[in-house]
């Protein structure tokens, strides 16, 4: 007998559970707000592959999201699962009896938040504009992601050594480290920045190359966070990442 046989042999009375499944919406305003939903995603598991802007169906609903509770909710969750992993790792010893016990950060939508120039920049409608972008970055601004940095503080009172892995370049240093101070973030171990030898290597290169270094040096990578996934494969990667969500921009 099968299991849905059989689950209806069990208790022929009950109500039944199934219903049915249909990508037909009801309305048009239903249809906009489902191919949002449809589109996020496929951009958070990665299978919407390469794209360059958001889609014009999406603008107003990226935006409500960015700029409201569910954005800030999202990037919490992901926080509390990653010192609930952290904490676990240490207690039972994952970090090795020699090894230094490193968590590496993203900076851009990970630690910091350059929400204010994306909204003025069309939450992803525009495809981004590194000269622009770049001018922003200069100034220091960004405010941090409030649960990142709880995280951030969290893991540092852990013991864990902090490493923040940009794909900003070396020129922007001095503007990045004004920024994480103007932010709140207050040390770090490593700050690895992209440099002329880096250049027109692919996010997913640079960053598994960076973190093959800090391997080399006797890090023991537990925990990377980044909202990209540029961010956390290739080899080596560490014994968890973390993924915040991010459906303004992807980055390869």
């Amino acid at each position: 007998m099968g299991l849905l046989a059989a689950a209806v042999a069990v208790d022929a009375g009950a109500e039944s559970i199934l219903c049915s499944v249909t990508d037909v919406p009801t309305a048009v305003a239903d249809a906009d707000a489902l191919f949002f939903e449809r589109w996020m995603l496929s951009v958070e598991t990665g299978d919407a592959g390469p794209w360059r802007q958001v889609p014009a169906r999406c603008g107003a609903f990226v935006r409500a999201y960015m700029e409201g509770e569910r954005y800030a909710s999202d990037c919490a969750a992901v926080a509390a699962e990653s010192l609930a992993f952290a904490s676990q790792a240490l207690a039972s010893g994952d970090g090795g009896a020699t090894a230094k016990p490193a968590w590496v950060f993203d900076v851009d939508e990970t630690l910091l938040s350059n929400a204010p120039w994306y909204a003025a920049n069309g939450w992803g409608l525009e495809e981004l504009d590194d000269a622009t972008f770049d001018a922003w970055a200069d100034v220091a601004k960004a405010p941090a992601l409030l649960s990142s940095l709880k995280l951030y503080n969290e893991l540092q009172g852990l013991g864990f050594h902090i490493i923040l892995l940009t794909g900003r370049t070396e020129s922007q240093r001095n503007a990045t480290e004004e920024n994480l101070l103007f932010a709140g973030y207050q040390s770090w171990e490593k700050l690895t920045m992209r440099q002329p030898s880096d250049m027109g290597k692919t996010a997913v290169q640079y960053k598994s190359e960076k973190r093959a270094v800090l391997e080399a040096e006797g890090f023991k990578l537990l925990g990377n966070s980044g909202d990209q996934w540029s961010d956390l494969i290739g080899l080596p990667v560490s014994t968890r990442s973390f993924k915040l969500p991010n459906p303004i921009y992807y980055v390869t």
